[in-house]
């Protein structure tokens, strides 16, 4: 790095200017002899975030040929920057030695200065000075290291909160377009299926006379009214803040209200027979709301893929669940008034199910096909049911 260049010029500018103010202890030898040791701790600075392990070997070899020939103050200061790079741009595994092995050194420097003089006080003096010298830069580089380190730890910390809150953004998102997407499809499959179904076969029938023509309106213009006012109850759902208690019933729909479903397929001239088992009673909104739209989703399946005429919805309360069940005859492959699909149907049917812990089977038997959901009444296994039923209270 540029700057470290700067500083190393800047660490033999001062070194030699210390040199020229007889900053050096004399011991008989030229005065040129101590600029090379100089020059190698400068060396050192300047590589000491590239190379720090390399810088401590230069610094090394300055100072060991420094106390041969001085010593002198500008090579024992600069070597404190080098032990300093060395320790916190260093490998981890040095840390730990540097510390060591300069206490150890600042120990030994004053315990043989102390066996040199005869007196403690000497053995004092030196101690301190090694311990500047050598142990002081060695600790602050392992002060400041930890700092960094566990800043970048937070920061590492504060990263994964981040992009774990933008999943769970991101799933809770997905999870509501695929609420909004099961309940459109409810809403608009249902009556707009019925409607689609008897305008063709009013189209399709020219043998009709005025009453049956009226009676088939009637019904296309009671699906096309239900259908706007269930839109409209979800669009003042969704335009509703917080989780006001008056949202609750916007949109609910009850195992209850099967018998309304009933009633429309048979103003669309369909046939049912509606069997209720057991003692009615309430049910968790969740529960409730996933029979009803079942039965809606098997209902609108029956004027759209089955043979029109006749179906059969069975309802049964059980002490710890709920069965529902819808069966008809099919129509040939093929054949005239039958309405394509995307296949969302069932699968809206198999979550809504699975999301208070229930089952549904959806298949051919053995008198056409029949779609059966049990619905358990308390917690089914996997946890969600609850969940479910706040939504289901809010307008699910």
């Amino acid at each position: 790095m540029k700057r470290d260049v700067w500083l190393a010029l800047g660490c033999l500018a001062g070194g030699l200017v210390l040199l020229a103010g007889d900053a050096y202890m004399r011991r008989g030898v030229e005065e040129w002899m101590l600029v090379p040791p100089l020059v190698a701790v400068c060396a050192a600075v300047a590589v000491r975030r590239r190379a720090p392990l390399v810088a401590l070997g230069l610094g090394l070899v300055g100072i060991s040929g420094d106390l041969v020939v001085g010593p002198s103050l500008g090579t024992v200061l600069v070597f404190t920057d080098n032990l300093y790079a060395a320790t916190l741009y260093g490998p981890r595994a040095i840390v730990r030695w540097m510390l060591r092995i300069t206490a150890v050194l600042a120990v030994v420097v004053g315990a043989g200065a102390w066996v040199v003089a005869g007196d403690w006080r000497v053995l004092a003096v030196a101690a301190v000075q090694a311990g500047l010298v050598l142990t002081t830069p060695v600790l602050t580089a392992v002060i400041i290291r930890q700092h960094r380190e566990q800043a970048e730890a937070e920061r590492t910390r504060a990263e994964q909160v981040a992009r774990l809150a933008e999943l769970d953004r991101r799933a809770a998102v997905n999870e509501e377009r695929t609420r909004m997407a099961r309940e459109l499809h409810d809403l608009i499959a249902n009556h707009f299926s019925a409607i689609a179904i008897q305008a063709t076969g009013v189209l399709s029938r020219s043998d009709l006379d005025a009453a049956t023509v009226r009676k088939v309106l009637e019904s296309i213009r009671e699906n096309g009214v239900q259908g706007m006012a269930e839109m409209r109850s979800m669009i003042q759902l969704l335009r509703q803040e917080g989780d006001d208690d008056a949202s609750a019933d916007v949109v609910r729909r009850r195992v209850a209200d099967v018998g309304e479903l009933v009633e429309r397929a048979r103003l669309a001239g369909v046939e049912v027979r509606l069997e209720v088992t057991g003692t009615p009673r309430d049910l968790p909104a969740a529960v409730d709301l996933a029979g009803y739209r079942i039965v809606q989703e098997a209902l609108t399946n029956v004027l759209k893929h089955g043979d029109g005429r006749e179906a059969s919805v069975i309802v049964e309360y059980r002490e710890r669940s709920v069965v529902v069940a819808v069966a008809n005859p099919v129509r040939r492959a093929g054949a005239p008034g039958e309405l394509p699909g995307a296949g969302a149907g069932i699968v809206g049917m198999r979550e809504r199910a699975a999301l208070v812990g229930g089952t549904l089977e959806a298949g051919p038997c053995s008198d056409g096909w029949r779609v059966r959901g049990e619905l358990p009444l308390q917690d089914g296994g996997d946890g969600l049911w609850g969940l479910g039923g706040a939504r289901g209270g809010s307008g699910e």
